[in-house]
């Protein structure tokens, strides 16, 4: 979506015109983001809100009403990452269900209910856990979404089974199949789909981690579209125009003149060309944290997690090196295992880390996470110690509880391993590629580690829907 916003703004408009639409954003006050400047690559924050204000009476009977499902939360948060040096684009999606640190706290939370607490929350959460920088944040709902697709005149997707799913409202069968705005929305918000084998409805496993997967190519048709018809036509460009403006909401820093240089510069980024990624994350069902309930949700899985961030930002990668200044340490076993402490106290002095106080508190959930907490300025130490572990592990940007400079909260999967010595690649993802142990990889595209599961590849599965196949030209 920010490829529509970018599209139809380098349109060649005339500026007057452009300043009207461009005066009909909402500007945000988003604390914490990143300055950039001249010619470094940019990172923006894409929030997909599931705000129910301002639907009209029609949406509101499907999805429910703001006064029914109050707040807002992320239902799609991707990270769009450009560098105007080599004019590439790419793309990485965080889970919504994915388990983090609060900022400022020793608490855990789901990634799309920090956007209940505001932009700033959510730009927090991925800087300080994730250590992705944020240059901008955007943020559309689903009225914006639908009126996109309608202003096109629909989007065709081929759908090799029908598909079904009673939350979303999704109900299409096979072909290809032209899609107003409400289907349209009804497939990128399907996380309970089931698709049609034979007489048999088969559900899809895999959730969110799925629907991310078939998003994405979405917004390859959606891109598609765009350029194909909307550029083509001004009576187009204008609709489009009309209905992202009014329903967009950018942070303060993200100027008209920012937008129109970087629709210019990116112009020739073909939306059907954009390599994307997923973070690869490991599966939680049922999960009890601190005896509290929270469903399904999904736990980082390192090394994979930080290699793909590394790919996906390229040059602009914050680099991982030992600190030049030897911080002080604290480990606090949760891992009900002794030995498991033991292994990880050795396994850091022998990487150079001096170990002042270890001491042991109950398990607070199976499995448990690993969390690095770290104070103002000491992030760069976090990601390094962060890089000799594997398993689930997070930061969090909280004052450490022992007066340390990084408290570490020993989980139930964690191990040491090797730094990486291979320099981060500059190109762009093209899939979140594991390096899990060999195991087959079943039809759905996804990879049983230990039990649990691990994303693994972009590639659209067997009953997902994809672009329509090029119509044969006649005779």
């Amino acid at each position: 979506m920010v490829g529509v916003a970018l599209c139809v703004l380098a349109a060649g408009l005339a500026y007057g015109y452009v300043r009207y639409r461009d005066d009909q954003i909402a500007r945000l006050k988003v604390d914490g983001l990143q300055a950039g400047a001249g010619n470094a690559p940019m990172t923006i924050l894409l929030v997909g809100s599931n705000t129910r204000a301002g639907l009209d009476p029609s949406e509101a009977k499907a999805f429910g009403t703001a006064d029914q499902v109050g707040g807002a939360r992320s239902d799609v948060t991707m990270l769009v990452h450009l560098e105007p040096k080599t004019r590439s684009v790419s793309l990485l999606s965080i889970p919504r269900d994915l388990f983090v640190p609060v900022p400022g706290t020793t608490k855990l939370q789901r990634v799309d209910a920090a956007l209940n607490q505001g932009p700033d929350q959510l730009v927090q959460v991925i800087q300080d856990d994730l250590g992705i920088p944020v240059n901008h944040y955007v943020e559309l709902n689903f009225d914006t979404f639908q009126s996109v697709v309608n202003d096109l005149g629909g989007v065709d997707m081929y759908f090799p089974n029908a598909v079904r799913d009673s939350y979303s409202g999704l109900n299409l069968g096979t072909g290809c199949l032209h899609l107003h705005g409400d289907q349209a929305l009804a497939v990128v918000r399907a996380r309970h789909m089931e698709y049609k084998q034979g007489r048999r409805w088969i559900p899809d496993p895999y959730g969110d981690l799925s629907r991310i997967r078939r998003n994405h190519e979405f917004l390859r048709v959606l891109g598609g579209a765009v350029a194909h018809k909307g550029l083509a036509n001004p009576f187009t460009v204008n609709s489009l125009i009309g209905s992202v403006a009014p329903n967009l909401k950018v942070d303060q820093g993200l100027s008209l003149g920012t937008m129109i240089s970087l629709a210019r510069r990116f112009r020739s980024v073909d939306p059907r060309s954009v390599p994307t990624a997923t973070l690869p994350v490991t599966l939680a069902p049922s999960y009890r944290f601190m005896g509290v309930p929270y469903g399904d949700v999904v736990l980082p899985n390192e090394p994979l997690d930080q290699q793909v961030i590394r790919q996906f930002l390229g040059s602009s990668a914050p680099a991982v090196a030992p600190p030049a200044t030897t911080p002080t340490l604290a480990l606090v076993n949760q891992s009900g295992t002794p030995s498991r402490a033991t292994t990880i106290h050795d396994g850091l002095q022998a990487a150079g880390y001096t170990v002042t106080t270890t001491s042991r508190q109950p398990v607070p959930a199976r499995p448990a996470e690993t969390v690095i907490l770290y104070g103002s300025g000491k992030q760069p130490a976090a990601l390094h110690l962060k890089s000799l572990l594997g398993g689930s592990v997070a930061m969090g940007s909280a004052p450490p509880t022992t007066g340390t400079d990084l408290e570490l909260l020993i989980g139930t999967d964690v191990s040491m391993t090797a730094p990486s010595s291979t320099p981060p690649s500059t190109s762009p993802p093209s899939s979140a590629v594991t390096t899990a142990p060999t195991t087959a990889a079943p039809s759905h595209g996804l990879v049983n580690v230990g039990g649990d599961v691990v994303t693994v590849q972009e590639t659209p599965q067997s009953f997902d829907p994809t672009a329509c196949p090029p119509v044969a030209p006649k005779g």
